[in-house]
């Protein structure tokens, strides 16, 4: 809540976003919601307080990126990461509440093998909002070497006919 750490977070992502545009990235992706590591239980009232707060900024964020002839493209997280946005349905109520067309999503495959019951219908549901997509096995580990889903992740993403950049995010 304090306009202070709001300033700071708008100036960090400007420079991003000036890096997106100096190296053609397209887009900024991350969680920039909330901070990463804030997986507490607060009560309704206050996680709706939380929520249009993220709203206001990222609609402010997005206009920012538009400026530039960018989109962000928002990162839900585990429920071990955060508390405000966890699933693909998270964030697509979460960029329909920005109402911005820079507003996207990005989806990693770790956190969908967390929280999403079926990989496949959750790529569905982000449809043509998704723009970046992160993979790696459930544990981070090499693709092919765990228990990831890849047969729903292929099918989720030729359902929607994504043509968009596949990542590796391994450790």
């Amino acid at each position: 809540t304090d306009p202070a750490i709001h300033d700071i977070c708008f100036r960090y992502i400007e420079k991003c976003l000036d890096f997106c545009t100096a190296w053609n990235a397209g887009l900024l992706a991350g969680p920039m919601y909330s901070a990463v590591g804030k997986a507490r239980m607060v009560p309704p009232e206050q996680r709706k307080i939380e929520w249009e707060l993220a709203v206001i900024n990222l609609r402010t964020a997005c206009q920012m990126a538009a400026s530039r002839n960018l989109q962000i493209a928002l990162e839900p997280l585990n429920r071990f990461e955060s508390d405000l946005v966890n699933t693909t349905a998270d964030v697509v109520r979460l960029i329909q509440d920005i109402n911005h067309p820079a507003a996207k999503i990005m989806l990693d495959g770790f956190h969908m093998n967390i929280e999403e019951p079926d990989m496949e219908k959750a790529i569905r549901l982000a449809g043509n909002n998704l723009v970046h997509v992160q993979v790696s096995e459930n544990y981070r580990g090499t693709p092919g070497t765990g228990q990831t889903n890849w047969n729903a992740l292929k099918k989720g993403l030729d359902a929607i006919n994504y043509s968009g950049v596949i990542s590796i995010e391994s450790f």
